[in-house]
């Protein structure tokens, strides 16, 4: 019983590794390095983050589950755990296998499109939409929580939005600042410079309620759109098999960056607002997504497009 406590006393005695799914430039790799970097300072060793992208994330969390469960492997993902499962019809379910860690933050996701567009508020997206069936919108995947949330939108509104699925959040951004997508449910943390420098437009936001540095931007729901609620959350899971004391480890090390200024600061730019917890609070609410994603993706017939 002393070994492995002893052997987690020690932790980390070389570096840390986290797995991010998809692509640089987006939320989910946002956090994974502000982390990294404030463990890193904290415990005078490298934690650093290594981006494994394809199928809709499912690459990189295949990988994470698989790895090593010795302390050194985190997989720092999104909700896409709890979705990617449904839409991709996998034979498994994340949230069963993956070892909840923590839950790190929670975010709204950004209705965004471009200027060119010429439409400024929710109501006046729809009504180009009408006129103008098969309007693209970006997402950062397929299976991802911004895939569901969009058909879902067009569902409501009744109108008809193909989707455009990117490897990560930073293409999309890069394709819809060019125009070449118009419009794009995306996480807020890289838009948000465009959006203050005006090369944006935000219409809506995802959340129950206006995010604090989103004020301005009105939520689904005060758009008429009752009921249409989604907030992204990112957190660490280990792989499957990890033990309960190098879980705790790691949850206490999370929790500790957490407290640090200088991340605080940044989440904030980033309209993240963290929240720690036990892992058995990002178990129960993992399993809960997936409970509601199954359900979206069975009504809304979501496919692999």
């Amino acid at each position: 019983l002393a070994a492995p406590a002893m052997a987690q006393a020690k932790w980390p005695d070389k570096p840390v590794r986290f797995i991010v799914p998809l692509a640089p430039g987006g939320a989910i790799d946002f956090v994974a390095r502000q982390c990294a970097q404030v463990m890193s300072e904290t415990y005078r060793q490298q934690f650093y983050v290594e981006n494994r992208t394809g199928a809709g994330g499912t690459i990189g969390m295949d990988v994470a589950m698989k790895s090593t469960p010795d302390g050194y492997t985190v997989l720092i993902t999104n909700d896409n755990a709890a979705s990617a499962p449904h839409i991709l019809k996998l034979s498994y379910d994340y949230t069963n296998v993956l070892v909840p860690v923590m839950l790190i933050a929670t975010q709204p996701q950004i209705f965004a499109v471009h200027p060119s567009l010429g439409v400024s508020t929710v109501a006046e997206y729809v009504a180009y939409a009408k006129k103008n069936p098969g309007l693209g919108f970006a997402s950062s995947g397929v299976g991802s929580n911004q895939h569901v949330v969009g058909l879902w939108f067009a569902k409501e509104a009744g109108i008809k939005l193909e989707h455009v699925p990117y490897r990560g959040a930073g293409q999309a951004v890069t394709d819809l600042l060019a125009g070449h997508v118009k419009s794009a449910f995306l996480g807020p943390t890289s838009m948000i410079p465009h959006w203050k420098a005006g090369n944006l437009k935000f219409l809506a936001q995802t959340s129950a309620k206006r995010a604090p540095t989103l004020q301005e931007v009105p939520t689904l729901e005060e758009a008429g759109y009752k009921g249409l609620v989604l907030e992204a959350w990112y957190a660490a899971f280990a792989p499957t098999g990890t033990p309960p004391e190098i879980v705790a480890t790691l949850n206490a090390a999370l929790a500790k960056s957490l407290t640090d200024k200088n991340l605080q600061e940044n989440f904030v730019k980033g309209s993240l607002e963290s929240v720690g917890g036990t892992p058995e609070k990002l178990g129960t609410l993992a399993k809960a997504d997936s409970i509601k994603y199954a359900k979206l993706v069975k009504e809304l017939n979501i496919s692999l497009t």
